[in-house]
């Protein structure tokens, strides 16, 4: 891993997919996100879409790097979600007949069927990682669906028991994120926006299932909540109903949604032993903000947390913005945390 500066920037996962990839019109179709395969999404025939995949991860790449962020991912240009493309890799899952049940918004959404035991059949996303770090010399990122989310998004019929299903979940994950280290990434992020969602099961056995799902991953390692993305869900709460537990967590990291719910950051004192991954830039708005506005959310968050503890990004993933509102925002969210950087070395 590259050396960091203070206050060093990330992106949460997702960066814009080009149009010549993605038709963005069916991927936005009924305000979903989806849980199981969406082949229609691609505009690039099968035989030459993971050349044209590999083709945008490049451009993703560069933009980071040309924005200043110094804590980079692939942008996911791969995935058709930030869920999907693990959750339908793994033995166990029928995909083919999906069950159809409430989603997170309270719409119906199909989602896989776990119809037997959970089983990696390979690696899922060890190419990508491979793939990053060949095309960076910067830290990097890979962002994984953390368990408990995982079994939200699927219709058991097998293991007959809520927390069961998220710790079989929690089992593939961890041999996944394992084989990522291995596979040369500095950083390994779980995405649980069900946490929030769902806190009363989080409360029972959300932590035991993201340290299994950690268990054995040396280096940094994350945990991201966040209200859902903004094109999809336009009103958030102003604070979380899942946050303080995570203080029990084995992740090093906690990331949350800040920007645009406008949150009262003194909840972060309940995470005095984790470093904070800050959202600083609201994805729901148009604007591109101001390394200023940046600058003052960062302060914001020096209220409550350490500068050594503290890691700057955006709200979410950035999957549904337009590419050059996302690189714009990208932007000033290195100049912000380079104008507060200089205020603290002052």
């Amino acid at each position: 891993m590259t050396r960091l500066p203070l206050l060093p920037t990330t992106v949460v996962g997702s960066y814009p997919q080009p149009a010549w990839l993605v038709d963005q019109s069916v991927l936005r179709k009924n305000n979903v996100v989806p849980r199981v395969r969406l082949k229609e999404i691609w505009r690039v025939p099968e035989d030459a879409l993971e050349q044209a995949q590999d083709d945008a991860t490049i451009i993703a790449i560069r933009d980071m790097e040309r924005a200043g962020i110094d804590i980079i991912t692939d942008g996911e240009m791969r995935r058709e979600s930030y869920s999907n493309r693990f959750a339908l890799a793994l033995d166990g899952v029928d995909v083919d007949a999906p069950a159809v049940v409430v989603g997170r918004m309270g719409k119906p959404t199909p989602v896989p069927r776990v119809v037997g035991v959970l089983r990696r059949r390979h690696p899922v996303e060890v190419r990508d990682v491979q793939f990053l770090c060949a095309n960076t010399d910067r830290t990097t990122k890979i962002t994984l669906p953390g368990p408990f989310t995982l079994s939200m998004q699927a219709k058991d019929e097998h293991y007959g028991d809520e927390e069961a299903l998220a710790m079989a979940y929690a089992e593939v994950v961890a041999e996944e994120a394992r084989d990522l280290k291995a596979a040369g990434v500095d950083v390994i992020q779980l995405d649980e926006p069900w946490l929030q969602a769902k806190p009363e099961q989080a409360k029972r056995y959300g932590v035991k299932a993201i340290n299994r799902a950690l268990e054995g991953v040396g280096g940094p390692t994350i945990v991201h909540l966040c209200f859902g993305y903004a094109a999809v869900v336009s009103e958030k709460p102003s604070g979380y109903s899942f946050l303080p537990q995570l203080a029990d967590s084995s992740a090093t990291q906690i990331s949350i949604e800040a920007a645009q719910p406008k949150l009262d950051l003194g909840m972060l004192r309940d995470l005095s032993t984790k470093t904070i991954m800050l959202g600083v830039l609201d994805l729901g708005s148009a604007e591109v903000e101001s390394a200023e506005t940046v600058a003052t959310r960062l302060r914001d968050g020096l209220r409550h947390v350490a500068a050594e503890r503290l890691v700057a990004a955006p709200d979410c993933g950035m999957k549904y913005l337009p590419r050059d509102r996302a690189f714009g925002k990208l932007r000033a969210l290195a100049e912000g945390a380079a104008i507060v950087r200089r205020e603290l070395a002052g």
